[in-house]
């Protein structure tokens, strides 16, 4: 795929944006800074105005007497960048040797007593940029993103909040086509290398693939007392969900740039869901909890779009239930937390499917600061993924809240990741 980086670049932004259009700027997959500090958890952990779309019944739950009348999040962002084979490098490389081939051709007709020399230049880039392109093959990029705010009034009674998120996964993978190998092989055998038009002849191409999954919500929640000091938290969270998708393969002699719509090369669904949680804490001083969640109660499915039948393939988006168990414990000073989800998640194109067996830590330090970090694996990651595969990630983060004011940070490393999060908001 001899792309130029701004192609790349121009085109992975309008696949953002393209997938997010009906959004207010919401876009992977959505986890709030404090949640993705300690490993993606949250189930048995989640602070009210998380709760609304992590686990509904915490918003029910016993919190701190700072932060169990009102929490706010506005907003919280995250996102997530894997580049295995420094695609972004590969890309710049290979214009630059397409630039220089076109640079030699035009110098051979304009320097008649060099050209013989500047002929064996011009086979030798030809044969370089085969290479090039072979080793791009199958070479991808990932993006996640995720954007949200929530409030939520917290009560034993009946608590209440409100939740919007949208999370994006976007990956842009280079495809090599054999007909560039005959191609570049004759060039670099031929006498008049300088007659070959790279640009408009080369049909390595890429494809980005884009999946959006935007919602907004209420929630309720209640304590139902089931007598002898058991109480167990119920949440709900009806909400309206829309999936979009956007797939775009351009050949280098097909992409125009002046006369690109994204619109053609996306796809669109929305409808009804329902999130479903529980909790319940336990122990002598209610040290413990455990939470339940079942989110995306409804299933629902979106195709991508395919503009030219040639060259694109079809992709399914699939929102299944996803259902989580948790468990924490908690002290004066910390929270320990483990959360298994227990079903698995399957990946839209390139995307690896995804089922998380996550660990997460809290250290407080007088409520004015938290400490936090955390870890996950992925038990349904595979070698044979198409794209980046998803294994291993480690987190940590840090946590301020002057006089009720929130602001939380989280960063993520792997094998292949480097994620952050930042959020602000206000809990009092």
């Amino acid at each position: 795929m001899a792309l130029p980086s701004s192609f790349l670049r121009r085109s992975l932004l309008t696949a953002i944006s393209a997938t997010l259009v009906a959004t207010t700027a919401q876009a992977g997959s959505f986890n709030n800074a404090r949640s993705l500090a300690m490993g993606g958890t949250g189930v048995a952990t989640a602070h009210p105005a998380a709760a609304a779309s992590l686990n509904p019944a915490m918003m029910a739950a016993t919190h701190h007497e700072w932060s169990d009348d009102f929490g706010l999040i506005l907003p919280s962002v995250n996102v997530r960048f894997a580049d295995e084979e420094e695609v972004l490098d590969q890309v710049d490389d290979l214009q630059d040797a397409i630039d220089n081939f076109d640079e030699l051709a035009d110098r051979i007709n304009f320097n008649p007593s060099d050209a013989e020399s500047l002929r064996n230049d011009a086979r030798a880039v030809a044969g370089d940029l085969l290479e090039q392109l072979k080793a791009f093959d199958k070479d991808t990029i990932r993006i996640n993103a995720g954007v949200g705010l929530s409030l939520a009034v917290p009560s034993p009674r009946l608590a209440v909040g409100f939740f919007t998120n949208g999370s994006l996964t976007a990956t842009v993978r280079g495809e090599f086509d054999e007909q560039d190998k005959q191609l570049l092989e004759s060039i670099a055998n031929s006498t008049t290398p300088e007659t070959a038009d790279l640009e408009d002849d080369l049909q390595s191409r890429g494809r980005i693939l884009a999946s959006a999954v935007v919602e907004a919500g209420i929630s309720f929640a209640h304590a139902l007392d089931l007598g002898n000091d058991h109480v167990v938290q119920l949440g709900v969270s009806p909400k309206y969900v829309q999936l979009r998708t956007f797939q775009y393969t351009a050949s280098i002699a097909e992409f125009e740039d002046d006369d690109f719509d994204g619109a053609e090369y996306e796809t669109e669904k929305s409808g009804f869901n329902l999130d479903l949680g529980a909790a319940y804490a336990f122990g002598e001083n209610k040290q413990w909890n455990t939470g339940l969640v079942v989110k995306n109660l409804i299933p629902m499915e979106l195709k991508s779009a395919q503009y030219d039948p040639e060259l694109d393939e079809e992709y399914t988006l699939e929102l299944k239930p996803k259902v989580t168990a948790a468990i924490a414990h908690t002290g004066n000073y910390h929270v320990v937390t483990a959360e298994l989800e227990l079903t698995k998640q399957k990946g839209f194109g390139y995307a690896d499917d995804t089922q998380w067996f996550s660990v997460g830590a809290e250290f407080d330090a007088w409520r004015f600061a938290q400490l936090r970090v955390g870890a996950r694996q992925n038990l349904a990651s595979n070698s044979d993924n198409a794209g980046i595969e998803e294994k291993t990630q480690f987190t940590a983060g840090l946590g301020l809240n002057p006089f009720g004011a929130r602001l939380d940070i989280a960063a993520l490393v792997s094998d292949s990741d480097l994620g952050a999060a930042i959020e602000f908001g206000a809990a009092f």
